[in-house]
C-alpha cells in the first residue's frame, strides 16, 4: 500500500520554544550523544553501585533540595497533600526499615496492588531502597491476574488496602507458596495473617541505609498480556534509570522548577517509569491524582496546581475533545508549556485539536514494556507533524526492517513499511522475560531488538505507526495498517473513537470492518454508515476505506487505553479472547 500523506500542515516551533528546550537542536545531540555523559548526570552510589530510589529521592536532599516539594496529592474531596523531598525520604526510609525488620531480603518481589494512594509511591521507592524488586498491580485486576502475576513473579510481599485483599486476595493469599507478608492499608478489622500497615511504618525507623545495588540488579518487574499465553514479565534493572533520567529531560523537556503530571496509574509501566522515576529524578514536583478521568476536575487540577508539563494517554485526550473546548476555555491553562502523548499512536486531529484549544500540540511519542523507557519522540524544539511518532531519541538507534530467514534486512528507501527495530543495548531495555529465555531470544535478530510494530519512516527521519504486525489486514494485495483507517474516520465529526479489524472474505482475502462510537448529538444508523464509509473512501480510497461499520456504545480498552483489536476481531469471528486480564472498558457492558 502505498503511503498516504497527512492532510495535517506541520507545526512550527517558535523560535522561543526553540530556545528554551532542554534538547535544542536534534541533530547535534544526536551526533554527539554519549550514554557515559547520561550516566554523570546521576550520582551514583559508593563504589560503582546504582539504585533507582536513591536518585531519585536521597540524592536531592544531600544537595541541599529536601525542602522542596516532591509530590503533590490530590485527594477525592480535591484536597491537596504536599511531600517534600525530605519527607519521601524519610517515608521511604521507613518503608525500606520495615521491609528489613520482616526479613525481607535484597532481591525479592514485593508486589503493590492499590490506586494512586501516596503510599503506593512510597512502598515502591522504599523496596528498592531495600534492594528488593517491585511489581505494580492495577488495583482494576481481578483475582485470577493478580492471582497469576504473583505466581510467575515469586511474591514474597503484597501491599494492598483492606477492602482490595477482602475483594480479589482473601480466598486464595495462603495458597502462593512464597508469599509471606501482605501489608493492609485502612481498615479497623485486621484480616487474619495479615499485617497494618500504617502503624508497622510509624514503629519504623525514618533512617536507612539505601542497599548497595548494582546497575544490573533486578529492580522492577512490568507485566504485559501478549495475544495468547500467560501474560509476560518484562524484567528492568536499576540502570534503567539512567534512560528515565535522561528521557524525561529530553522527550518531556523536564525542567527542575516544573509541575508534572503524568495521569498514568502505577499499575501501567508509564506510570512508573514517568510517573514515579523520571519526574523525580529531574528534581520536579510531579501531581498524583486518587480519582479517575473527569474533564472538569482535570482541567482545575491543570490551572490549580499551575501543571506546566503534562503526560497522558490518547483516550483521555479523545475524551476531552468530546466534551468541547468551551469546556477547557472556562480555565485559565496558561501555565502549561509542553503536552505530550502515550499509550498507543495518537491520531492527527487530536495534534490539531489540542494546538487550536490550548495553544500548544500534544507531543506524541512511542515506546514499549520491554523498552523500559521512550524511544520515539516529537520535541519541544522540532516541528510536530500531525500523526508521526517523532524521531528516535537520541543515544537510540532505530530503523525499519523485513524480517528474513538469515535475519534482517534494513529497509532505506523513505516510506516503505517494514517493522520497527532498535539496535540492542540501551539502559532501560528489558533484560528478560520471566523465567521464560526462549521467549526473550525470539526479540532479538543481528543486534536487533524486534518491536512486532510495522512503521514507516519519511524522507525526514519522522517515523509513522501502520499498525500491530498480526493487526495489519491483506486485503487484495493490500496492506492496510488500521491506524490510518481509524485516523480517517476520526477525522468525521460524529466519530469520538474508532477500531478497525480485517474480516475473511471469500474474494479479497480480508475486508475492512470498523466500529466506532459516536459524539453526542450523532445517531448510528444507516445513514451515518453511508456517509462514514463515504467520508473514508474520500480519503483512503475504495481499496483501503472499511467496507462495513458498527456503531458501539464503547470499544474495549486496556488499562492503558489501548483499543483491544484483536478482542474485536474475536468476538466478530467467533473466536478465543486470549488474555483479557488488562481490560478495563468493554463494548459489552
Amino acid at each position: 500500500m502505498e503511503a498516504s500523506v497527512t492532510p495535517y500542515p506541520v507545526i512550527q516551533k517558535t523560535v522561543a520554544e526553540r530556545e528554551g528546550a532542554n534538547l535544542g537542536n536534534y541533530e547535534q545531540a544526536a551526533s554527539a550523544f554519549d550514554w557515559n555523559v547520561a550516566r554523570a548526570l546521576l550520582d551514583g552510589l559508593t563504589g560503582g553501585g546504582l539504585n533507582i530510589a536513591f536518585e531519585a529521592v536521597d540524592r536531592h536532599v544531600l544537595h541541599g533540595r529536601g525542602g522542596k516539594a516532591a509530590l503533590r496529592w490530590i485527594g477525592r474531596d480535591g484536597a491537596a497533600t504536599t511531600y517534600t523531598y525530605e519527607d519521601l525520604r524519610q517515608a521511604t526510609n521507613r518503608f525500606a526499615s520495615l521491609l528489613a525488620s520482616l526479613g525481607v531480603r535484597p532481591g525479592e518481589t514485593v508486589f503493590g496492588l492499590m490506586g494512586r494512594e501516596p503510599q503506593l509511591y512510597v512502598a515502591a521507592l522504599g523496596t528498592l531502597k531495600a534492594g528488593a524488586v517491585f511489581s505494580p498491580l492495577f488495583s482494576a485486576f481481578g483475582p485470577e491476574p493478580i492471582r497469576t502475576r504473583m505466581e510467575i513473579g515469586d511474591a514474597r510481599v503484597l501491599i494492598t488496602t483492606e477492602r482490595l485483599y477482602r475483594r480479589k486476595v482473601a480466598t486464595w493469599h495462603t495458597e502462593i507458596p512464597g508469599l509471606r507478608h501482605v501489608l493492609l492499608l485502612g481498615g479497623d478489622d485486621l484480616p487474619e495473617g495479615c499485617l497494618s500497615l500504617e502503624p508497622a511504618l510509624a514503629r519504623s525507623s525514618p533512617e536507612f541505609q539505601t542497599v548497595a545495588t548494582r546497575p544490573q540488579d533486578t529492580a522492577l518487574i512490568h507485566f504485559t498480556s501478549g495475544t495468547t499465553g500467560r501474560p509476560k514479565g518484562a524484567v528492568h534493572v536499576h540502570e534503567a534509570v539512567v534512560a528515565h533520567n535522561i528521557t524525561g529531560r529530553v522527550a518531556l523537556d523536564l525542567h527542575e522548577d516544573d509541575v508534572f503530571w503524568c495521569t498514568a496509574d502505577p499499575g501501567w509501566v508509564t506510570g512508573t517509569s514517568y510517573g514515579i522515576i523520571s519526574p523525580l529524578t529531574n528534581g520536579c514536583t510531579m501531581i498524583v491524582d486518587h480519582e479517575e478521568f473527569d474533564a472538569e476536575r482535570w482541567y482545575r487540577i491543570l490551572q490549580d496546581q499551575a501543571v506546566t508539563v503534562w503526560y497522558t494517554a490518547p483516550t483521555a485526550i479523545r475524551m476531552l475533545m468530546k466534551t468541547g473546548a468551551e469546556v477547557a476555555a472556562k480555565y485559565d491553562l496558561s501555565k502549561l508549556r509542553f503536552l505530550s502523548s502515550v499509550g498507543e499512536p495518537l491520531n492527527p486531529e487530536a495534534v490539531v485539536w489540542s494546538k487550536e484549544t490550548f495553544g500548544r500540540p500534544f507531543h506524541d511519542n512511542w515506546w514499549q514494556t520491554e523498552t523500559g523507557g521512550i524511544m520515539i519522540a516529537n520535541y519541544a524544539a522540532m516541528d510536530v507533524k500531525p500523526g508521526s511518532m517523532g524521531r528516535p531519541l537520541p543515544g537510540i538507534e532505530a530503523a525499519v526492517v523485513e524480517r528474513t530467514e538469515s535475519g534482517v534486512r534494513v529497509i532505506e528507501t523513505p516510506d516503505e513499511e517494514g517493522e520497527l527495530a532498535l539496535r540492542a543495548g540501551w539502559p532501560s531495555m528489558m533484560r528478560a522475560y520471566l523465567n521464560e529465555p526462549e521467549r526473550y531470544a525470539k526479540c532479538f535478530r543481528q543486534g536487533w531488538y524486534l518491536t512486532d510494530d510495522l512503521v514507516r519512516r519519511d524522507a525526514d527521519g519522522y517515523f509513522w505507526f501502520v499498525g500491530r504486525a498480526d493487526d495489519v489486514i491483506k486485503s487484495a494485495g493490500h496492506l492496510i495498517g488500521p491506524f490510518e483507517v481509524e485516523s480517517a474516520l476520526m477525522e468525521h465529526p460524529a466519530v469520538a473513537e474508532a477500531g478497525v479489524i480485517g474480516i475473511p472474505d471469500p474474494i479479497a482475502g480480508e475486508v475492512v470492518k470498523a466500529f466506532v462510537t459516536l459524539n453526542s448529538g450523532f445517531e448510528g444508523d444507516e445513514v451515518l454508515q453511508r456517509e462514514l464509509i463515504g467520508h473514508a473512501r474520500k480519503r483512503l480510497g475504495p481499496a483501503v476505506a472499511p467496507r462495513a461499520i458498527a456503531f458501539r456504545a464503547n470499544l474495549p480498552k486496556t488499562r492503558s487505553g489501548k483499543i483491544m483489536r484483536r478482542l474485536l476481531k474475536a468476538r466478530e469471528l467467533g473466536l478465543s479472547e486470549g488474555d483479557i486480564s488488562t481490560l478495563e472498558s468493554d463494548e459489552k457492558k
